[in-house]
């Protein structure tokens, strides 16, 4: 179930091409940069659905860092204005739509259509468009040092897809992997990137040990989202 294949990583840069698209596509056609909003129908999957969005997020956030966009932050940080989180014990969540809209306010100066947005974003009625994902994925945040792995269990429940994601904060390379209780690697990314995800479906459920990888020679903060 390794993610590292050509496929694996064609598959992510369609998916981040994709939310680009369909966002400049609904700026565009949106007065002032308005969206009109409709709530999918519920989905069983819909935290494992949730997770997958803020990857893509965190992708498009990192696309628009590196091109100094401050849409393609806007974007990022309306995908994570949709999604509600259940934060655990540790830091605080750090890949925030806040986040991303105080990083817009410094690239974006005085611009008075961007400053409208940003104003927009942080005022409208949040919590029912975030009904189509759910409770929400689990978000657990942890440093982890410089070749270090950081590990725990989690309960995996039968016959449905589990998903994790482990997203750092930029400065170095971050792995993911998922063993059963045997040691047996069941999911494994180890792409180039700060942002591996894992997704796999036990019929029996069953507990789990998730292990987040720093390969790089510096501490990095990670954000770890599980449903």
């Amino acid at each position: 179930m390794a993610r590292g294949s050509d496929r694996a990583v064609a598959t992510r840069r369609a998916t981040v091409a994709t939310a680009m698209l369909l966002a400049v596509v609904s700026l565009a056609a949106s007065p002032g940069g308005r969206q009109a909003r409709q709530l999918a129908p519920p989905d069983p999957d819909a935290e494992a659905a949730a997770i997958a969005q803020i990857v893509t997020a965190a992708e498009v956030a990192a696309w628009g860092r590196a091109h100094e966009d401050v849409h393609a932050l806007l974007v990022a940080a309306r995908m994570l204005d949709e999604v509600r989180t259940r934060p655990q014990s540790g830091d605080e969540p750090f890949l925030t739509a806040e986040a991303l809209l105080q990083e817009v306010e410094r690239m974006a100066g005085g611009d008075p259509a961007i400053r409208a947005e940003i104003l927009r974003l942080r005022t409208q009625e949040k919590g029912v468009r975030a009904s189509a994902f759910g409770p929400g994925p689990i978000v657990l945040v942890r440093r982890v040092r410089a070749r270090e792995t950081f590990g725990f269990e989690i309960e995996a429940r039968p016959n449905e897809v589990l998903r994790v994601a482990a997203i750092g904060d930029g400065d170095t390379n971050i792995d993911l992997v998922l063993r059963d209780r045997a040691g047996t690697v069941l999911c494994s990314d180890s792409s180039m990137d700060h942002y591996p995800v894992c997704t796999i479906v036990r019929p029996r459920g069953g507990p789990l040990r998730i292990e987040v990888v720093n390969r790089g020679s510096v501490w990095s903060r990670v954000q770890i989202l599980t449903n």
